[in-house]
């Protein structure tokens, strides 16, 4: 059985908690579970949260684990530094060692981040940049695997990046079988962005909503107003009116932007030409997608590519 301490710092992140689902849904895979998972804190009882309820936890104490992860907390100050000096004893014996969000602190604090590629929340970059000036920071990652030591950037990265512990630990088919079993959409590499070009794109209109929907669904179809028009049940005048009221652009942009935010995610995640996720994210060719990404994100397909590899030969 892999052993997994989770540190509960107060207080703490409630999406901690939420994380270890990915590791009890892989233990639904098999007879025998795969994860034995434990709550720690400095002295064991309760930690509050930040939600105001407090959890149950045991004192860390002289036991060792697989792998040790530090929870996020609310603020970026551990006001104790015998739990710092913990953690660095834990991670000392740990095969793996990992933090979400502002966990990243503690790992930093004891010493463990130093010289390493690493990330957090991206409200929190520049604080820990100041304050531990020897990290490598990566600023715009969803997680961050350096050797042995992860590192998370906000409160659902930390599920992307356990689901990539259980990849690791019990291959892709058992991730993708936990991905599907949490409803997940997809599984995002650690490569994504924290802010996705897509957030701002809420309609308020179950009409646009449901385009939204299909658009994405059917990149690699034409997606003409015409044909979206049709999702919405509107005429093409009507649709192009009602699309760029409810969304301050037109349908032909936010197309453009969902393919492109959908190639973004195939570059990372595969090894596709560039020609291959040109042709699977709707756009007509290779040269057309390398327009589309200099107007949304300013630097080609390319760039992206190499930054991938890079980082990933580091």
């Amino acid at each position: 059985m892999i052993t997994v301490g989770l540190v509960a710092v107060p207080p703490m992140q409630l999406m901690s908690l939420a994380a270890m689902t990915v590791l009890q849904t892989a233990n639904t895979l098999t007879d025998v579970p795969a994860y034995g998972i434990e709550l720690l804190s400095e002295t064991g009882g309760l930690v509050e949260t930040a939600a105001g309820f407090c959890v149950e936890t045991r004192p860390i104490g002289a036991a060792t684990y697989d792998t040790l992860v530090v929870g996020a907390f609310a603020g970026t100050e551990c006001r104790s530094q015998a739990l710092v000096a913990q953690v660095k004893r834990l991670a000392h014996d740990a095969r793996r060692v990992g933090s979400f969000c502002t966990g990243a602190f503690i790992l930093a604090e004891a010493g463990l981040l130093d010289g390493r590629r690493a990330t957090t929340h991206w409200r929190h970059l520049p604080r820990l940049e100041r304050a531990y000036p020897r990290i490598r920071l990566l600023r715009d990652r969803l997680y961050v695997n350096d050797g042995r030591i992860w590192t998370a950037a906000g409160m659902t990265a930390g599920i992307d990046m356990v689901l990539a512990f259980v990849e690791a630990d019990l291959g892709e088919a058992a991730a993708r079988a936990v991905a599907e079993r949490m409803v997940m959409e997809r599984r995002r590499p650690g490569g994504g962005t924290q802010v996705s070009n897509l957030l701002a794109l809420q309609p308020k209109a179950d009409r646009i909503e449901a385009v939204l929907a299909y658009a994405k669904a059917n990149l690699k179809a034409p997606l003409s107003v015409t044909q979206l028009a049709d999702v919405a049940h509107l005429s093409p005048r009507q649709f192009s009116r009602a699309f760029s009221a409810a969304m301050g652009q037109s349908p032909a942009k936010v197309v453009e932007r969902l393919r492109v935010e959908a190639a973004h995610a195939m570059i990372i995640a595969s090894r596709h030409s560039l020609d291959t996720i040109a042709a699977e994210t709707g756009f007509a060719d290779r040269e057309r997608m390398r327009r589309a990404f200099m107007r949304v994100h300013g630097r080609p397909p390319q760039d992206l590519r190499r930054i991938s590899r890079d980082l990933a030969a580091a």
